[in-house]
């Protein structure tokens, strides 16, 4: 039975689509954003970029069709890869946009690509508050924590990308959560607070200005507000960092240190050993958290050198850099041995030269104060008779007398000295 002509209508329309069909959803890549949260009656701008994930595929034209409702579309432009449109709600609540990308003109052909996004409206103000610390002059944002005693800066941040309240004014009513009110027409206040401590600000936002009626073509006031709240958590300062421990180790022993921290716990800890001093960013150390002021570590060095260990601690307000020196010393005698053995050596080569110096002075002394002289009888007669026969011949007189007074004196000692004698005469 041959087909009929609506069958053969259908087959025809299946192979086309068949034939026609784009490549996988795989080879696209479909990225929608929108720059919501928005306030009734301010315009949101909506994004979609295509991208092509294969290079091999070939670039053709494509169009981008949208699904908005309820939402008023107010702009729409297209290029190439792009599409954006401006759309604008009346009521609050929450939107889904959608998007998928066609050919152009084809349309048989599925789409290459699809996506949707979610963009919320609301009927009050919409922004956010900030918290900045004043450190040498200059604003250092660290999320919801600030220095105790330092200054800060709280500041509301108006999210109006389509610039809705460009014609409006604004008074900021401030609570700090201690009993502290203050009113500012500035979307930002000083603070200052000693006392540490968890505490929330409140923030309330009323914005006033004036439009034409869209019946009566009058002017009228229209007054929109908001209501903020952000976590304020003031703690003390990291003030110091104490290393605690010997600067000087041997190659392959455990060397133990205590760091010693003047800070309000949750503290980060960062440290790190090396050849020499470094400033630690990022996470290129051994990073630690710490509930209390002390923290303890340990290393063992492989080689001998010179070291230094960096370490960095911060609790959220503050931030501190501190460096210890650390020698190490091959496997061995220690060098402080070498210096005691050296003086050692030392003090013993001078003392054996001051006693043989001494030694030799004392022999020589011995030796003018000892004399040997013969009074024996033998000697006395040789003597006398050869005192006789010359001074027989010489006839001198001095020969045969002697006085008493050389008599005395040879009863003495010749010398008076320090030491005894080894042998003594008397005569």
């Amino acid at each position: 039975m041959a087909p009929t002509a609506p069958s053969m209508l259908r087959v025809t329309c299946v192979v086309l689509l068949l034939g026609r069909a784009a490549p996988a959803a795989e080879e696209y890549g479909l990225e929608i954003t929108n720059n919501g949260p928005i306030t009734t009656g301010a315009q949101a701008t909506i994004h979609a970029s295509l991208s092509m994930k294969n290079d091999s595929i070939t670039s053709n034209l494509y169009h981008f069709n949208w699904i908005y409702a309820p939402l008023i579309l107010i702009e729409k432009s297209e290029q190439r890869f792009n599409s954006v449109i401006n759309v604008t709600g009346e009521f609050p609540g929450t939107f889904p946009v959608s998007v998928w990308v066609t050919r152009r003109n084809c349309w048989l052909c599925q789409p290459v690509a699809r996506n949707v996004t979610v963009l919320q409206i609301t009927e009050f103000i919409t922004g956010n508050l900030t918290i900045a610390q004043i450190e040498d002059s200059r604003f250092i944002t660290r999320g919801s924590s600030s220095s105790m005693g330092a200054v800060t800066r709280i500041s509301f941040c108006l999210h109006d990308p389509s610039h809705y309240f460009k014609s409006a004014s604004f008074v900021y009513n401030w609570d700090f959560g201690d009993g502290v009110y203050q009113i500012t027409k500035e979307p930002f206040v000083y603070y200052n607070c000693s006392t540490m401590g968890n505490r929330t600000v409140h923030l309330k936002v009323i914005a006033e200005w004036e439009k034409i009626g869209s019946i009566i073509h009058e002017r009228e006031t229209v007054q929109k507000t908001g209501d903020f709240t952000t976590a304020l958590e003031l703690l003390d300062a990291v003030k110091s960092i104490n290393v605690v421990g010997s600067r000087e180790t041997h190659v392959m022993e455990n060397l133990s240190l205590s760091l010693h921290i003047n800070g309000t716990p949750p503290l980060s800890l960062c440290w790190l050993i090396k050849a020499e001093c470094v400033p630690l960013e990022g996470e290129k150390c051994h990073l630690v958290v710490i509930n209390g002021s002390c923290y303890n570590l340990s290393h063992t060095f492989s080689d001998a050198g010179q070291y230094c260990l960096s370490v960095r601690v911060e609790n959220g307000v503050t931030m501190l850099q501190t460096y210890h020196e650390i020698k190490v010393w091959p496997t061995g005698i220690h060098p402080a041995f070498f210096v005691l053995l050296c003086i050692t050596l030392v003090s013993t080569m001078l003392g054996l030269v001051l006693y043989m110096t001494f030694r030799s002075n004392t022999q020589q002394k011995d030796l003018v104060e000892v004399a040997d002289f013969d009074f024996s009888p033998l000697s006395d007669e040789n003597l006398s008779s050869h005192s006789e026969s010359g001074c027989g011949q010489i006839c001198c007189r001095s020969c045969f007398l002697r006085s008493s007074q050389e008599a005395a004196w040879e009863s003495h000692e010749l010398l008076h000295s320090f030491y005894k004698p080894l042998k003594t005469y008397t005569v």
